[in-house]
C-alpha cells in the first residue's frame, strides 16, 4: 500500500481509548491526525504527552465543532500534508483500525471515491448493538437513503470512513453539517457531485465506552434535514443539472395526486355535510388522478434507485 494514507481521530471525551486506537494503528499509514474538539477530559493533551507514535500530530479546537467539524480539520490538515487517502476512526474504540487496508482498497484499485462502514452484513452480530441504536439506525438509514440517493448503502450514520483526497478538495466545507448529521450530510453532497460510495463489512465492538450520540434525541432533528436535503437533491439532479423522463414522472405524479386527493376531500366533505352519497363517477374522478399519480411516483423512485453513481470520480478529476 501507498504511505500517503492519513488517518483522522477526532477526540471527545475519549481519553480512556484513544492511545488504544493510535496503537493499533497498522504500518500502512503513515500520519495520524488526533484532533482534540475542546475536550473537557484534556484528550489532545493526554496524546501529546504520552503517545510516542512519530506519526501522530495533534490539533487542537479553542472551541467545540462537533464530529464534523473535527473530521473537517483533519481532513484540511491531511491535504495540506500532500495525503492522497484519508480514513477517519473513532477515539472511542469502537471502530477496529486492524480494518483500515479493507476501506482503503476500493479507493486504491479505482472502485470506489469513498468507503464507509456497514454493520449490518452478519446477522449474527447484530444482536450485540443495543435496541435504541439498532432500531435508530435503521430509522435514520432508510431516511438517509431518501435524501443521498445512494440506495445501495445501509447503516449511513456508521462513522468509519476513507475518501480520496480528490474528492475531498471537492467538498463544500463551509455548507457541511459539522455535528451529528455529518456523516449523513456529506453522502448527499458526495452524491451532488457524483461520487461513487460503497460500504465495507464491519462489526462494532460495545464495551465501557459511551457514545454521545443519543438517538431519541436527534431523530426529528435528522428528519427535518434529510427532507431538506432530499428536496435539495431532486432539485439539483432533476431540475437544475438535467430533465429526463423522471422528471415529468415527479410533477406529473405530483400534480395527479394532490389534484385526487383535494377533490376528492371536497367532495367527500360536502357529501358528510349533506348527508348523501357521492356518485361513483365523481369517486372515480378523485381516485384515477390519485392511482395514477402513485404509479408516476414509484416510476421516478424506481429511476432515482437506478441513478446510484458507478464510475468514480476519482478517475476523472485532475491532481
Amino acid at each position: 500500500m501507498s504511505c500517503s494514507i492519513a488517518v483522522v481521530i477526532p477526540c471527545y471525551r475519549v481519553t480512556a481509548h484513544v492511545l488504544q486506537v493510535i496503537a493499533a494503528v497498522g504500518g500502512e499509514v503513515c500520519r495520524i491526525y488526533v484532533v482534540d474538539d475542546a475536550c473537557p477530559d484534556g484528550s489532545g493533551t493526554l496524546v501529546r504527552e504520552q503517545c510516542a507514535d512519530p506519526r501522530v500530530t495533534v490539533v487542537f479546537h479553542e472551541t467545540n465543532l462537533g464530529v464534523g467539524g473535527a473530521v473537517m480539520t483533519g481532513y484540511q490538515a491531511a491535504l495540506a500534508d500532500g495525503m492522497d487517502i484519508i480514513v477517519k476512526v473513532d477515539g472511542d474504540g469502537q471502530m477496529d483500525p486492524a480494518l483500515i487496508p479493507y476501506f482503503v482498497a476500493p479507493i486504491l484499485n479505482g472502485q470506489a471515491d469513498y468507503t464507509k462502514g456497514n454493520r449490518f452484513y452478519d446477522l449474527t452480530h447484530i444482536g450485540q448493538m443495543p435496541a435504541i441504536r439498532l432500531f435508530g439506525n435503521m430509522a435514520l438509514s432508510f431516511m438517509s437513503k431518501l435524501s443521498s440517493g445512494y440506495w445501495n448503502l445501509f447503516d449511513t450514520t456508521n462513522g468509519y470512513t476513507a475518501i480520496h483526497s480528490k474528492v475531498v478538495k471537492r467538498i463544500p466545507f463551509d455548507k457541511v453539517s459539522q455535528r451529528y448529521f455529518f456523516e449523513t450530510d456529506l453522502l448527499f453532497r458526495l452524491n451532488i457531485i457524483r461520487a461513487v460510495v460503497v460500504d465495507i463489512p464491519m462489526d462494532a465492538s460495545y464495551g465501557s465506552e459511551k457514545s454521545n450520540l443519543l438517538v431519541r434525541k436527534i431523530l426529528v432533528e435528522f428528519l427535518f434535514k434529510n427532507l431538506r436535503n432530499f428536496s435539495k437533491r431532486v432539485f439539483y439532479n432533476y431540475f437544475l443539472r438535467d430533465m429526463t423522463v423522471a422528471s415529468l414522472e415527479l410533477v406529473l405524479g405530483m400534480v395527479a395526486m394532490i389534484f385526487g386527493l383535494i377533490f376528492g376531500g371536497i367532495h367527500w366533505f360536502l357529501g358528510v355535510r349533506s348527508d348523501t352519497s357521492t356518485p361513483t363517477g365523481t369517486i372515480m374522478l378523485a381516485a384515477l388522478p390519485i392511482m395514477l399519480g402513485l404509479q408516476m411516483i414509484l416510476a421516478f423512485v424506481a429511476f432515482d434507485v437506478a441513478s446510484v453513481p458507478r464510475r468514480p470520480i476519482q478517475l476523472d478529476l485532475p491532481d
